[in-house]
């Protein structure tokens, strides 16, 4: 009460001061106080686009603070609006609209959406929304209609070619193969250089690959972690290329971030449900190029045994067949004999809608792919519900939640690698006058494979039935959030979210053929839970013209993985129990275990919306490092100035035709940390042979000072825009050093360790990224052309590795298979690829320098191996034109990769089998006399001329180990392809103003439409063996590629 009194009297005080200030007579100041309501007034209105109203929309009274945002009808009211003045709306990815206030009382303004954005707000770090002209690093945003139109059931292979230093290594491991993402690069060398990948601010785990890639062995391919997320719930993609642009993200922030926005609820025309149908046919694009003119057998001559083709010349002959019987020889396309039409079929049916306060999206999809691959499929369905509430006092509460279930199962998932059961490589080695579909049947009458001959390899009919694998992984994706608006510019954000998921396999290979009869079983369980807050405070024109915002948040991330595994050679035969065991099940059983606390924060100050600096920080400390080295500081600076905006300002603006200009700069340093115990000494539990248990430790000695990766990245850009926007240039500059490398120094033996882990090496990154867009046409009758180039260059070195007064280490091994190994090399370049050449004279000075040196008339080689070349593309383009008029749209995507190297297996093996196509010249096979020298017995080079056949020299240089001589099938990986081409009609809304349609779109699309350039006999560039290693210049007995081709079909009601 004595409170409320002192208030009173205090109001009474500046009452009568305010009465004592005015000099003017009454009369007057009445005059005035009338003048001034009648030149100002109020006005209610409504914001809407083409789907309904737009929330959150800026409103305001230009160059004042008088301003509202729409609420969640899209509805808003100004006061004390002048008339004259002119009211401006904004809102993100739409164009500005201005209106000038003559006295109306109500407005109705319908925004468009924005072609090339200038004052675009984009999705960054933490998933704080910003305006893209005051960021000072380079990012990338795809809207999710670009990704849904690619129709990719990867989501990461949309991306290919639309984001420049953003390369995607494809695996050619059957439906749901996985995808390698590698942005600007390799900064690990004992990482797996993946970027984090955030949804919805809750980091998801992208799983890649296989767990084994052994040559001989490997395990299937289980695709991609990012694959489980629906295209059609996506609303944008933020690719956050560069560390300053990653820097909140820290220790994980290494390989770049990832960020993908799903779609929430929102008032839609309508009954707010959409259903979208998608149908394709998946064809085989490219097969390695095969001989047709020999058939089975060796020297010439025919063997109904034999698994190669070194027979006679096919001539149509009378010849008796594997089985005894007797037919015309011919070639046989065994490949299109083999693998059949694939079909997918994909439905998804979404619901968006608001009622009042509370917007709800959810969706449900389902996709069958049966693969061209007989006998593999894969199948998905995704449940999504997302609800988001206002509530509260002025409806200051935001809840926002949503929950996502995954369930996959996939049958058959192929097994590669130079095994018997490689049902590709028997495709492309069975003899060429050899008909698969004689072998169709599988099994004979006695339960036992039916095959042919000596050939090693497994009948791929009877594979598809009796060597077969499954997996089911059920999948869940929750996250909610609570934010509070204190004021118009201070707010706070609680956050949860959790990424989990549970996988059984079931391997059973059955009774009658050269394979065990053997079942196994495996269960995988995977949880990762993020709990955070951020607290964000953001105004503008806080003195004078110097505005500004600050961050700081929070996060605890706790993850567990563990599995468990059995497998058993079974007693009775195909009675697939583990109790059904010839010996005691082999139980192996692993677990880990991971936390990362965090705090972090960021800054920026701005002058006149034109000049800002953005300071952020992050501290992590890891459970996986040692106490004394647990916690890591990572900061970034960043800059932007924005010279149009500036220039606009003091009265100096550009020429008409120079629309927008803008330079930034950023430094940075972020990290990469360890997996789980890869440090510590950890000991775990086995048994002997007697079956006593055994107790062992871990084989890597522990270190103290061991440290996370430390990645410090330098980069500056610009962006130009011309002709108000028809024409614009985004290029950067950047340059990465990877230093305190976790390498694995080998120790002897005697000391109990394998290796020790130490920090040590430098890889650097250094490139250019050049994005162009342009639109040439733009007609009044509404016919436009938009073109999109994406361009990037980069370098990738190894520095430095290790160097002590007592060891130097300048070779480390990324990956290897057999006598073919892939380096990093210090001084040389990250991926350099390393076998055995032909052995060439070397002498510069002899009359014979070049020649090779043959031994008995055949050719030599090294034994030692050398760089014969390099993994890692000089650049990547991407190309995108889009033709628009009224409804119609047509689009394509040429993809460009420059330069790297690659080695192909499966030609290796095809040319030492004779039927690759390189084994005939003109449809025949002369003797040869090779142009080289021999060493005589005084030492002296003499000219060749010892005949051999053409089979002793592909059998020569293919079988010195089992890759043969490396050098003669390392092939260019460059190659250039049409990659999308896509044709789609959206009815106007005229059309379907008397039904009961809002929408309706149809669509047809190809992909993998037409490789304009390639260099590998036939082989696609990008069927590489594995994804989940660092060594990807090597491809071996994978599918041939695919074309597919889609239709598809949504209706909105």
């Amino acid at each position: 009460m004595v409170e409320s009194n002192y208030f009173k009297k205090l109001s009474v005080l500046l009452f009568c001061a305010l009465l004592g200030s005015f000099s003017m007579p009454y009369a007057s100041a009445n005059n005035e106080s009338q003048l001034a309501v009648e030149q100002t007034g109020s006005v209610k209105g409504v914001v809407t686009d083409a789907s309904g109203p737009i929330i959150g929309a800026v409103v305001k009274v230009k160059d004042t603070s008088n301003g509202t945002l729409t609420d969640i009808d899209g509805v808003f009211a100004l006061s004390n609006v002048p008339k004259g003045a002119i009211i401006e709306v904004a809102y993100i990815g739409y164009e500005a609209v201005s209106i000038e206030y003559t006295g109306q009382q109500e407005i109705r303004i319908e925004m468009k959406e924005e072609s090339q954005m200038l004052s675009e707000v984009v999705v960054t770090a933490l998933g704080i929304k910003r305006e893209k002209r005051a960021i000072g690093y380079s990012m990338q945003e795809m809207k999710g209609d670009e990704i849904v139109q690619a129709r990719e059931s990867n989501i990461a292979n949309a991306l290919s070619g639309k984001i420049s230093g953003l390369q995607i290594t494809r695996s050619g491991n059957g439906p749901g193969a996985s995808s390698k993402i590698t942005l600007r690069g390799n900064n690990s060398i004992t990482g797996l250089n993946q970027p984090l990948i955030v949804v919805d601010g809750v980091p998801m785990e992208n799983f890649t690959g296989a767990a084994n890639n052994d040559f001989w062995n490997p395990s299937a391919d289980m695709g991609n972690g990012i694959s489980d997320i629906n295209s059609d719930d996506i609303a944008s993609m933020s690719v956050l290329k560069g560390a300053s642009a990653a820097a909140l993200y820290g220790a994980r922030a290494g390989n770049g971030v990832i960020l993908i926005t799903t779609k929430s609820g929102r008032k839609t025309e309508g009954l707010g449900i959409t259903i979208s149908s998608s149908v394709s046919a998946e064809t085989v694009f490219m097969s390695p190029k095969r001989q047709n003119s020999f058939g089975q057998g060796s020297l010439g001559v025919y063997d109904k045994d034999s698994g190669a083709s070194w027979g006679p010349l096919i001539e149509g002959q009378t010849y008796e067949k594997w089985d005894g019987s007797e037919s015309k020889m011919r070639s046989f396309n065994n490949v299109n004999n083999y693998f059949k039409t694939g079909v997918n079929l994909t439905e998804t049916f979404s619901f968006s809608q608001q009622y009042k306060t509370t917007a709800i999206y959810s969706s449900l999809s389902r996709m069958d792919d049966r693969s061209k691959i007989p006998g593999s499929k894969l199948s998905r369905t995704s449940m999504t519900t997302r609800a988001t509430s206002h509530f509260g006092k002025d409806e200051r509460w935001t809840l926002d939640t949503k929950i996502q279930y995954i369930k996959s199962k996939a049958d058959n998932r192929p097994i590669s690698g130079k095994n018997d059961s490689n049902s590709f490589l028997a495709m492309y080695l069975l003899p060429r006058s050899m008909d698969i579909r004689d072998f169709k049947a599988a099994v004979r009458p006695d339960n036992t494979m039916l095959w042919f001959g000596t050939s090693q390899q497994i009948n791929p009919y009877w594979l598809e039935n009796h060597r077969v694998n499954s997996d089911t992984r059920d999948r869940f994706l929750v996250n909610g959030s609570l934010k509070y608006q204190f004021t118009s510019w201070l707010n706070a954000e609680l956050r949860a979210g959790s990424d989990m998921y549970y996988t059984d396999y079931d391997n059973k290979t059955y009774w009658g053929s050269s394979m065990v009869n053997r079942y196994s079983i495996q269960q995988e369980r995977f949880f990762e839970n993020n709990f955070s807050f951020l607290v964000t405070a953001q105004k503008d024109n806080i003195i004078g013209r110097w505005g500004g915002n600050l961050a700081l948040g929070g996060n605890l991330m706790h993850r567990r993985h563990k599995s468990m595994s059995t497998g058993v050679e079974l007693v009775v035969p195909d009675l697939f129990s583990i109790n059904n065991s010839k010996n005691k099940p082999d139980v192996e059983q692993r677990y880990s275990e991971k936390k990362i606390n965090s705090i972090y924060g960021t800054g920026q100050v701005n002058y006149d919306g034109w000049a800002f600096l953005d300071l952020t920080f992050r501290n992590d400390w890891s459970s996986t490092m040692s106490k004394k080295n647990r916690s890591f500081f990572y900061p970034s600076v960043s800059t932007s100035w924005v010279i149009s905006d500036m220039l606009e300002k003091i009265d100096k603006p550009l020429p008409s035709w120079f629309t927008y200009a803008k330079v930034r700069a950023s430094f940075a340093e972020v990290g990469n940390d360890l997996d789980p115990y890869q440090l510590y000494n950890t000991y775990y539990i086995g048994q002997a042979p007697d079956g006593s248990t055994t107790a062992n430790q871990n084989e890597i000695l522990y270190n103290e000072d061991v440290r996370s990766e430390l990645i410090k990245s330098w980069e500056v850009g610009t962006e130009l825009r011309f002709l108000q926007n028809r024409l614009g240039f985004d290029f950067s500059w950047y340059k990465t050093n990877a230093t305190r490398q976790l390498l694995n120094i080998p120790m002897d033996g005697l000391s109990g360790f394998k290796s020790r882990k130490i920090n040590a090496g430098n890889i650097e990154n250094k490139g250019i990224e050049l994005m162009v867009n342009a639109r040439p046409i733009q007609t009044a009758s509404g016919f436009n052309w938009d073109i999109m180039v994406n361009f990037s260059k980069n370098k990738n070195r190894i520095i430095e590795l290790y160097k002590s007064p007592e060891e130097e280490i300048s070779l480390y091994t990324l990956g290897g298979y057999d006598n073919l190994q892939v380096y990093a090399r210090a001084g040389g370049n990250y991926g350099e690829i390393w076998g055995t050449r032909l052995k060439r004279v070397e002498d510069k000075n002899s009359p014979h320098y070049g020649k090779l040196i043959t031994e008995n008339g055949l050719p030599t080689s090294s034994t030692e191996k050398e760089k014969i070349g390099d993994q890692q593309a000089k650049a990547l383009m991407g190309i995108t034109n889009t033709f628009t008029y009224k409804g119609w749209s047509l689009s394509f995507l040429i993809d460009a990769r420059f330069g790297g190297d690659i080695f192909s297996g499966t030609l290796q093996m095809m040319e030492q089998s004779g039927t690759s196509n390189k084994t005939v010249v003109n449809g025949q096979r002369p003797n040869m006399v090779i142009d080289g020298v021999y060493v005589d017995e005084s030492g002296a080079y003499q000219p060749n001329t010892t005949e051999i056949t053409t089979q002793q020299y592909w059998e020569t240089v293919t079988s010195r180990g089992n890759l043969g001589v490396g050098e003669v099938n390392m092939y260019s990986a460059t190659n250039v392809r049409l990659r999308n081409l896509a044709l789609n009609y959206a009815f106007s809304k005229s059309l379907l103003k008397n039904t009961p349609f809002t929408q309706v779109k149809l669509g047809v699309s190809c992909n993998n439409v037409w490789m304009l350039k390639s260099k590998m006999n036939g082989i696609d560039p990008e069927s590489i063996y594995a994804t989940s290693t660092n060594a990807t210049g090597f491809e071996f007995g994978s599918s041939p590629t695919s074309r597919t081709y889609l239709f598809n079909v949504t209706l909105g009601f």
